[in-house]
């Protein structure tokens, strides 16, 4: 316990030596416990800063491992992120190296199913030319045998015209399949057509026909080491060109250049030809195909028409370019039938002719069925496709999966069609006017008359729609002709309740009943015709050919004539002098790029222009 420091008396002389003694004692006890007491705390005070001291120190201590740790999370930070660009960088090239394996992988697929479409495709070539080859050999073996029956001469003719043609187009078929299995084999050995010449037999042109020279020069004379090079002559091939009774002769001329210093030879390309190495010029070969399928001529009466204009062209030479001529217009034909399959709306018919089947070695009765666009369509086309019947499977082959509304007649073929919902019917009202026409011209049948003009006042009111837009068409149908239409449906329920039940006026009653959806569908398709009439017109040609052709040689003949009719007809309804347009086409035909064949169907071909042209 610490002494405390005794109180001085307010009077110190008061006290005695003694007391003063012991007060000062007193005093110094004081001060010395109050300086140990000082010392006491400076040490605990010194004690205290060691230990702030030591404490200080190892907070520093702390605040320098704190840096370090830091500065070793930071490095780890560091290497992390290192780690994480490393991972996205193999990320990345493993996706890039996916995506090469994945394209890799498309493209061996595509190879193989290249490969495996090449193997497709040359085993139908294959196969379609040994096809085409037996049929040769069976033509040829037709054509030339020795029959035990004897044909009229006329007939004779015929026959052998065809036979000829066909076996010239079946070669100009296989020869060009074995070109294109050549090139998908890419150099193996195709089989190949029997070698044949092009220049024909017995064909020499004589010296006095009129002729004109069409040289084919090069464009430069100077040779690819720079020197001129130096002519050295000329190659002439001929060819034979016709005007209506006059022909004349084309000099071709591709000069030859030789280089002295180099010794190369050059000269112009010989000029592309429908028929290879052949002689006639297109021009020529127009008109042969014109006079044989738009004229109806035969070809034997086309040997003497080109003998009275001064030179005798045999029919197994006409036959040898009509055939090939036919061949090779092939692809037009198709290109203008999926231009025909594109419209919504078309409309059909089908018109008999004999024809020769080689098989049953008779004769019977085959079909051109005719397929257009609906009249109010802006492409005018038309196609004619032979078949040996009249069976509803050749339409529904021709369509395919075509679907749209067909106006054709009630010819029960088109049925399936129809009822499998892939083709609407539409109506023909001629058809169903030609029933109660033909009753009235009989008896002049007073139900008969009202029937007629009434259905004069439909067509009377169609005459306003033709040239209407067709949604405008449309619209004035429904205002003016739907109210028509409904009050002779109302009549001929009522009349048919009245005339007797088997008589003709009921049967031409019936049959505008059970086909009155058809005949309506003009009130819901502005595109749809009144009749057939329009097809109708342009089987005409083929009733006219008919009476010269007698019959047709052959299926191979019918299709022949078929698709070169769909041309040049085609070519006439589009306002084209079907002469000039295979001219052309024939022409251009040969260096035609395969992609732009729809340039050449003729809808969309125009006459080059020429100083010729521009003169007339």
């Amino acid at each position: 316990m610490t002494t405390q420091t005794p109180s001085l008396p307010t009077d110190l002389n008061a006290l005695s030596a003694e007391q003063l003694r012991e007060l000062v004692l007193q005093s110094q006890i004081a001060l010395s416990e109050k300086d140990a007491i000082i010392s006491q705390k400076e040490m605990i005070v010194a004690q205290k800063e060691k230990v702030y001291q030591e404490l200080s120190a190892i907070v520093t201590q702390k605040e320098k491992a704190y840096q370090v740790l830091n500065t070793v999370v930071e490095q780890k930070e560091k290497e992390y992120q290192v780690l994480n660009a490393v991972a996205a960088q193999k990320e990345k090239a493993y996706q890039v190296l996916n995506a090469v394996v994945e394209q890799k992988e498309k493209e061996y697929q595509e190879l193989n199913a290249v490969a495996a479409q090449k193997e497709k495709t040359n085993q139908t070539l294959t196969l379609r030319i040994d096809q085409l080859t037996m049929e040769l050999a069976t033509l040829r073996r037709i054509s030339f045998a020795k029959r035990s029956e004897q044909l009229p001469d006329l007939q004779a003719r015929l026959f052998e015209e065809d036979a000829l043609i066909d076996i010239a187009e079946v070669e100009a078929k296989i020869a060009c399949l074995a070109e294109e299995l050549a090139a998908e084999t890419a150099g193996i050995k195709a089989p190949k057509a029997d070698a044949k010449s092009r220049t024909p037999a017995g064909l020499r042109l004589p010296s006095d026909l009129p002729s004109v020279d069409i040289r084919h020069d090069l464009e430069s004379t100077s040779c690819s080491c720079g020197c001129e090079m130096r002519h050295m002559g000329d190659d002439v091939s001929q060819k034979l060109d016709y005007e209506p009774g006059t022909f004349t002769v084309e000099n071709h001329i591709r000069p030859k250049y030789v280089c002295d210093h180099c010794k190369t030879l050059n000269q112009a390309p010989v000029p592309a030809h429908i028929i290879d190495k052949g002689i006639p010029t297109t021009g020529l070969l127009a008109t042969v195909l014109v006079m044989k399928f738009a004229d109806h001529l035969p070809l034997y009466r086309q040997e003497a028409i080109f003998e009275r204009a001064g030179l005798r062209i045999a029919r197994s030479t006409l036959a040898d370019w009509v055939g090939a001529c036919g061949a090779q217009l092939e692809p037009l034909v198709r290109a203008l039938r999926d231009c025909i399959l594109d419209h919504d709306v078309l409309q059909a018919d089908e018109t008999p002719i004999n024809y020769h089947d080689h098989k049953q070695k008779k004769v019977r009765r085959g079909y051109f069925w005719v397929y257009a666009p609906s009249e109010f369509a802006s492409l005018k086309a038309i196609i004619y496709d032979f078949k040996p019947g009249r069976s509803g499977a050749h339409a529904r082959e021709f369509l395919g999966d075509w679907r749209g509304s067909l106006m054709c007649d009630d010819y029960a073929g088109y049925k399936a069609l129809f009822n499998s919902g892939q083709v609407i019917e539409g109506g023909c009202w001629a058809h169903a006017r030609r029933k109660f026409h033909a009753i009235y011209e009989a008896n002049q049948s007073a139900v008969a008359e009202q029937a007629l003009k009434q259905i004069q006042l439909l067509y009377q009111l169609e005459s306003q729609a033709k040239g209407l837009s067709p949604p405008d068409r449309l619209a004035y149908r429904r205002q003016y002709m739907q109210p028509a239409v409904e009050q002779f449906e109302v009549w001929l329920q009522a009349k048919f309740e009245l005339v007797p039940p088997n008589s003709a006026i009921a049967k031409a009653i019936r049959y505008s009943l059970s086909n009155w959806t058809a005949l309506t569908r003009l009130l819901d398709d502005a595109q749809m015709p009144i009749d057939n009439n329009a097809v109708e017109n342009l089987i005409r040609p083929l009733a006219i050919g008919r009476k010269n052709w007698l019959f047709i040689g052959s299926e191979i003949a019918g299709r022949r004539a078929a698709a070169i009719m769909s041309l040049i007809h085609s070519a006439r309804i589009n306002g084209h002098d079907p002469q000039a347009y295979l001219k052309d086409v024939l022409e251009r035909l040969p260096t035609h790029k395969d992609k732009d064949i729809e340039e050449l169907l003729p809808h969309r071909w125009q006459l080059p222009i020429t100083t010729e042209n521009i003169v007339q």
